[in-house]
């Protein structure tokens, strides 16, 4: 709800305020007046392109302030959240525009772009101008209104997700089986890849070791003659090192008692020679295993030139990264394999998921062609209240491919001049975009929302002289759709005509006065006397009648 709209240097307007009513408000004055200038500032915070001209005192900027109650709706809270705003029951939506010409926007104080400015303001604002009555003419509206009529929510948000389920699953089959052409087409090559290194048989760490194994025997002469060495002088020549070591530990153990220091060292010679003892076993051990073997030499070289052929092949400098390579083939070679059983069960869960959706979609169309022939009759039934008598709705469905609203297309056409007693005959109905008026459109537009208010939660709805074109009963009738609307939701509407003045619970009249010497744009809220003076002189002019005073009275009473 527009609790209260600001607006200051903006064309002839100076500076005002109007705080409006939660249920019907009326604007009227007389043409020229500033109405049009009052609804153009209302367009700014509703997310219209800014315009320069409208700075009549280039000295300081133009701003433009709404104050809406938003009463937790959900949609607008869903925004607010996704656009990183506190959830409050209050928006203060602001629009300036700079000495500079440049406009800026903002949301309770944060900087916003016009695209989040337009879709926040569509929560908020429904507008009908004469001229501007877009939305009736877009098929999303169209169907929104059978379904709200059809009580198609649950079942059509279960629809969607079911939609959504089987279109995922769906693109998953489509990607399987894309993926098989891929396999199709790399599986002779991997194969080949995976058995070339299968036959080759290499272990873990196997060249690292192999090369190290091939230097060893390479060198084994030599390493064979220098153990020989080693164990010759320790075991073998004329005085060995370890039977010369034990020698001079008897010779030192005998006189062990007379000194205090000896028992420690003879115990570090008795280690030393132990030591040596074991080294030279040792060395002979490793003597006895190193020989020199050109056929194992051989069989090593040819082992490590296959290992490096394929390191190079596969861009890899270690025998781990070959085994993870053919382990990755081997894997691709049985992803073929298991591949055909995936999109078989992939087709199967998207056949299931689909067959589901189509069964709600055909329910959830039942439930708009149920409401199509009644729908038809209370809209033509209004538009003759309303003052086209001879005009008609008929709403064409079609089937339609599967799609996230259903499977239905829906299209509202229009015939505004049906001759009397030729409902159905004429041939003339079109889509209503192509063919209504700016004020058909509005009045058309009244009379569907009026039948749907109770059943979709219908943000504040304001009519731009919805009027044009009628007067007398059909005015009246207007009337009494916007006040039924407005018991549950805020109206405002700019009219030139009494019979919808009279209905007002809140009545604005927009006037200009001489301010220093210069035309300036004013608005005030009338008092039920001033009402009656207002709408009498609408009715007779300038200078009322008694009886135009008198049926002003009974209208606002009334």
């Amino acid at each position: 709800m527009l609790q209260r709209l600001s607006i200051q240097n903006y064309a002839i307007i100076d500076e005002l305020e109007i705080d409006f009513s939660g249920q019907l408000n009326i604007i009227t004055g007389e043409t020229g007046a500033g109405k049009s200038i009052i609804m153009g500032a209302l367009g700014l915070i509703l997310g219209e392109r800014a315009d320069s001209t409208v700075l009549v005192n280039k000295e300081k900027k133009s701003v433009v302030e709404g104050i809406f109650r938003v009463d937790q709706k959900a949609a607008i809270s869903r925004f607010l959240q996704e656009n990183d705003f506190d959830i409050a029951e209050e928006l203060v939506v602001r629009r300036e525009i700079a000495v500079n010409g440049k406009s800026r926007a903002f949301i309770n104080d944060t900087p916003v772009n016009l695209s989040q400015l337009n879709e926040l303001s569509s929560l908020l604002v429904d507008l009908h101008q004469q001229f501007d009555t877009l939305e009736l003419g877009e098929s999303d509206f169209q169907r929104e209104v059978l379904d709200a009529l059809a009580n198609n929510g649950e079942i059509l948000s279960t629809y969607q997700q079911s939609f959504r389920e089987w279109q995922m699953v769906k693109k998953e089959w489509e990607q399987l089986k894309e993926q098989k052409l891929q396999f199709d087409k790399e599986a002779d090559y991997n194969k080949f890849q995976y058995t070339e290194l299968e036959e080759a048989g290499f272990k873990e760490n196997e060249l690292e070791e192999t090369d190290a194994d091939l230097k060893m025997l390479s060198n084994a002469e030599g390493i064979k003659a220098a153990l020989s060495k080693v164990y010759f002088e320790l075991e073998e020549s004329e005085t060995p090192m370890v039977q010369q070591l034990k020698s001079l530990l008897n010779q030192l153990t005998v006189y062990a008692a007379y000194h205090p220091d000896l028992g420690a060292l003879l115990q570090r010679l008795q280690a030393t020679q132990i030591e040596l003892k074991d080294i030279a076993d040792e060395v002979d051990r490793i003597s006895s295993h190193v020989n020199y073997d050109p056929k194992k030499i051989e069989q090593l070289n040819e082992r490590l030139s296959l290992g490096y052929k394929l390191q190079k092949k596969h861009g890899v400098n270690s025998t781990n990264e070959l085994l993870a390579i053919q382990a990755q083939l081997q894997q691709k070679l049985q992803a073929v394999l298991n591949i055909d059983e995936a999109i078989q069960q992939k087709e199967k869960e998207a056949a299931k998921l689909l067959a589901t959706a189509k069964q709600q979609a055909t329910k959830i169309s039942e439930g708009r062609k149920k409401q199509v022939k009644p729908f038809e009759d209370k809209v033509n039934k209004l538009l003759a209240q309303v003052g086209m008598p001879n005009a008609k709705l008929k709403v064409d469905i079609k089937e339609a491919e599967l799609n996230l609203s259903g499977a239905d297309t829906i299209d509202f056409l229009f015939d505004a001049n049906l001759p009397a007693g030729e409902a159905g005959k004429s041939g003339q109905f079109q889509p209503v975009r192509k063919v209504a008026s700016g004020g058909e459109l509005s009045r058309l537009m009244l009379s569907i929302k009026s039948l749907v208010a109770q059943s979709i939660d219908l943000p504040t709805m304001i009519f731009d002289e919805i009027d044009t074109g009628i007067s007398g009963e059909a005015a009246r009738q207007v009337g009494i759709i916007m006040k039924e609307l407005a018991v549950k939701r805020q109206v405002i509407c700019i009219t030139h005509q009494p019979q919808i003045a009279g209905k007002a619970d809140a009545h604005f009249f927009v006037y200009k006065e001489i301010v220093k010497d210069a035309v300036k744009t004013n608005i005030r809220q009338l008092s039920t006397e001033e009402r009656i003076t207002a709408i009498a002189k609408m009715l007779s002019g300038e200078k009322p009648t008694a009886a135009a005073m008198e049926n002003a009275r009974e209208m606002v009473r009334n």
